[in-house]
């Protein structure tokens, strides 16, 4: 048994360096413009409308994008999604260079957000199928990684490099990366890593939407909406908050705000490794129950307290713990799905939603600073935590976590 689990955890370490590798390529792509921007209004190559266009149309078409490729991902091999997903971005970020009408910027860098969401959920699925639940889990959480490396990664370029040398850069690696995902997904499919028999082969060309009603698609979806709102839109607003609400300089704020982005961005290893598996012992119900009433108690405790160094202590604890509700979800939860066919479908689908959720939330948050004022805006949060504490109280889990 040790021998057999000793092999197990080696597959899932090349299979969860191999996608985390390839997710970080599709973060790096992502921050790529942000980090430019200020270059590119120096030179006034676009305009800042011309720019916001550009996010904002690289966000629709990314959150569309994981409805939809997550239903393709689990009927094409994801040696395919990923690797053409990376090239094409990669093509749309050589493109943008030689772009010269703003129109043709937002249609170009929007596509790339298409391209790159089809990454994410087949990923999911190949280390679900592939790999044992609880190497599954640990391997997603080496998405997180991918994810917060993206910034500062596409941040050292922007500080060595013109913009147009930066996208180059980015261009060229995409489409390495891209050549290489394949060949080295190819090599693990010889090798028996990955296999294309884990799944029946009637089930993987087949969606079943009563079999995801019945493993809880609908109350994970609830969930997926609420945390989406917090790690989104209220994180947007954290540095306003502390400088408008708290009365803390702009440099202070931005400071702080970096510090409580480092805890949280960490914060998934200590919420699975050690509450999820140590703590309430692999069970889903209870974690999440648990995670949203923390983080619900901690916003009320804002709202309560005004001490500015408690209030932030308390603001770090409610993302913390909010946060830990998402791990369950794309963690834990979707990965669980490797038996129906559908991982790819599930995780695309309540990513898409947390994106709505929080694109939602960003337009009413914005409105409701000046209407409401932060005090009873924090309430609405803590009242959005109170739902998802009675999202997490669903019947006995049946998924295979």
């Amino acid at each position: 048994m040790g021998l057999k689990n000793n092999k197990e955890a080696i597959k899932a370490i090349y299979i969860g360096l191999l996608c985390t590798l390839s997710y970080l390529g599709c973060y790096f792509a992502r921050n790529i413009l942000g980090v430019v921007t200020p270059q590119m209004l120096e030179e006034n190559i676009l305009s800042i409308e011309s720019i916001g266009g550009m996010s904002t149309g690289f966000m629709i078409l990314y959150a569309t994008g994981q409805l939809v490729n997550g239903r393709v991902g689990d009927i094409i091999k994801t040696k395919y999604m990923v690797s053409i997903g990376i090239i094409l971005a990669g093509i749309c970020n050589a493109v943008l260079i030689f772009a010269k009408h703003p129109s043709l910027s937002i249609v170009v860098y929007s596509l790339s957000g298409f391209f790159l969401s089809m990454i994410y959920a087949p990923i999911m699925k190949v280390v679900s199928e592939n790999t044992l639940p609880v190497y599954a889990t640990r391997c997603s959480l080496g998405f997180v990684i991918a994810s917060f490396l993206g910034t500062p990664l596409a941040s050292v370029f922007a500080i060595f490099f013109r913009w147009k040398t930066v996208f180059i850069i980015c261009a060229v690696s995409l489409i390495v990366m891209g050549i290489m995902a394949f060949c080295v997904f190819s090599w693990f499919e010889k090798i028996g890593f990955i296999g294309s028999n884990i799944v029946k082969q009637d089930k993987k060309d087949r969606f079943d939407l009563k079999l995801l009603v019945k493993r809880s698609i609908i109350r994970f979806s609830v969930i997926a909406i609420l945390t989406g709102i917090i790690r989104t839109s209220v994180v947007f607003w954290i540095p306003t908050y502390l400088t408008e609400y708290l009365l803390i300089t702009p440099e202070s704020a931005a400071a702080i705000f970096t510090v409580i982005t480092l805890l949280k961005s960490a914060s998934p290893y200590f919420n699975s490794l050690v509450m999820y598996e140590r703590v309430f012992k692999r069970n889903i119900n209870i974690t999440i129950f648990f995670m949203f009433l923390a983080s619900a108690v901690s916003f009320l405790c804002m709202f309560l307290i005004h001490n500015t160094m408690i209030n932030i202590i308390f603001l770090t604890l409610a993302l913390i713990t909010s946060g830990g509700a998402a791990t369950m979800v794309f963690s834990v939860y979707c990965p669980s799905l490797c038996d129906t066919g559908m991982v790819s479908t599930a995780t695309g689908f309540l990513d898409c939603m947390s994106y709505i959720g929080a694109a939602v939330a960003n337009l009413l948050f914005s409105n409701a600073i000046s209407t409401i004022g932060w005090g009873n805006l924090i309430l609405v949060w803590t009242l959005l935590m109170t739902v998802g504490v009675f999202a997490g109280t669903g019947k006995k889990s049946t998924e295979n976590t």
